[in-house]
């Protein structure tokens, strides 16, 4: 379950790389990949095991001139997402 103090990281088998052709970047993981938009991007390079969820939070509400509470919901929601896939660690 993701809270505020989750400190979310990549588990090992996952990574983050940029795509040439699709001029994109993509999310690796055994036979799958995800291209993920902008925002779940800037979600997933945060995911660090050092920031916790609310930290992650607050830093995407300043970048995105956007009320903490909005922004809250829709990190915890794919956070939670990512992390019932195990694509994300809590």
């Amino acid at each position: 379950m993701v809270t505020f103090q989750s400190a979310p990281w990549l588990p090992r088998h996952v990574r983050i790389q940029y795509d040439p052709v699709r001029q994109g970047f993509a999310v690796l993981s055994p036979e799958r990949v995800f291209w993920p938009n902008e925002i779940s991007l800037d979600i997933l390079r945060r995911c660090d095991g050092r920031s916790d969820v609310a930290h992650i939070i607050a830093d995407l509400a300043v970048e995105y001139d956007a009320p903490e509470a909005e922004v809250a919901e829709d990190v915890i929601a794919f956070l939670q997402e990512w992390s019932d896939r195990l694509l994300v660690r809590v």
